[in-house]
């Protein structure tokens, strides 16, 4: 049976992640160093449902070497998922030494270990936030993404960087996945959705961004999940039609891939916000603003990469997604 480690167990994804894994009968060891970036209390809440499952667990922190480097010898995993990182567009212009240390200290701790036990595969989180100033809709995985518009979107192209240089030289097979802007139940309070919907519910303004007119590729975590569990058994060989005279950015001659995982259809924020009204049953009252600084206006997933290799077809749209968010969120919080 292959050993399972998945890092940000606590986290909204990584969570998620473990909970499919467990129910289909892997051995799952969750790490995550529980920070209070937002609310512990939604974190603890997630790990206690996982413990209860009997998941192991240890509060590590990434930049942490030496624990990292304890835990693979103990655990010795055949397969890492590293979700774990310091997330936030916004939160990366206020706490910009917090994406260093997880996201690029941290990562490279994951990846020393995978390359000295020899992981048969390393899939790890990068972001559609690396498209940065892209205007090609939708967003494909041989578009350049040389121009991020944010310290996070910087981190997470140099995590693609950087795993591809452990895959050239040491031969480590590695898989990048861009998530497009994930949503549903046990969501990141720091979400539009969550904000949202605790605001509207108090009767509190909410900010619109973008005077409503920006588009996300809103991404249920399901099909998040199935999209990760689906890649688990294909590890990357490299391609052996790859060329430096002609150099494709997906993959390369390196078992080394990039895939998105998002929804395939992108959503004005002014309708996303009407679903949720019409939901909770009550109006928003809005503050329409310009878009903020390290935003995009629009993001947008090409699949059809991911959707060749294992058939990946996300199965919900959002007018289902957020009926279940709310239904959570009135049980989570009552």
């Amino acid at each position: 049976m292959k050993k399972i480690l998945v890092t940000g167990a606590a986290g909204f994804i990584g969570f998620s992640v473990c909970k499919k894994l467990l129910d289909l009968g892997l051995e799952v060891y969750g790490l995550d160093n529980l920070n209070d970036y937002y609310d512990p209390r939604l974190k603890l809440a997630r790990l206690d449902f996982l413990t209860k499952k009997n998941m192991p667990f240890s509060k590590i922190d990434l930049a942490d070497t030496n624990e990292i480097k304890n835990l693979f010898n103990s655990f010795k995993p055949n397969i890492v998922i590293n979700l774990a990182a310091q997330a936030g567009v916004r939160y990366s212009l206020e706490n910009p030494h917090a994406y260093l240390n997880s996201n690029i200290i941290g990562f490279l701790n994951i990846l020393e270990n995978c390359k000295t036990h020899s992981i048969e595969h390393l899939i790890y989180a990068s972001s559609s936030s690396v498209y940065g100033l892209n205007k090609v809709f939708p967003f494909s995985e041989g578009d350049t993404v040389d121009h991020p518009v944010s310290l996070y979107a910087a981190s997470k192209k140099s995590n693609e960087l950087i795993a591809h240089s452990y895959s050239h030289i040491f031969r480590l097979p590695c898989t990048g996945l861009r998530f497009f802007t994930v949503y549903g139940p046990w969501g990141r309070p720091d979400m539009a959705l969550y904000i949202f919907t605790k605001k509207i519910l108090a009767d509190e303004p909410i900010n619109v961004y973008g005077f409503g007119k920006m588009k996300r590729d809103f991404t249920y975590i399901d099909d998040i999940v199935e999209g990760i569990i689906g890649l688990i058994d294909n590890q990357p060989s490299g391609n052996s039609r790859w060329t430096g005279l002609d150099p494709e950015p997906s993959s390369s001659s390196a078992p080394w891939e990039i895939y998105n995982i998002g929804n395939n259809k992108p959503t004005e924020l002014e309708y996303f916000i009407s679903l949720i009204e019409k939901n909770l049953g009550k109006k928003a009252i809005k503050n329409y603003l310009d878009i903020q600084p390290g935003d995009v206006e629009e993001t947008s997933a090409d699949i059809s990469r991911l959707n060749k290799l294992t058939g990946f077809v996300p199965s919900t749209c959002i007018e289902e997604g957020i009926p279940k968010f709310i239904s959570w969120y009135k049980t989570f919080h009552n």
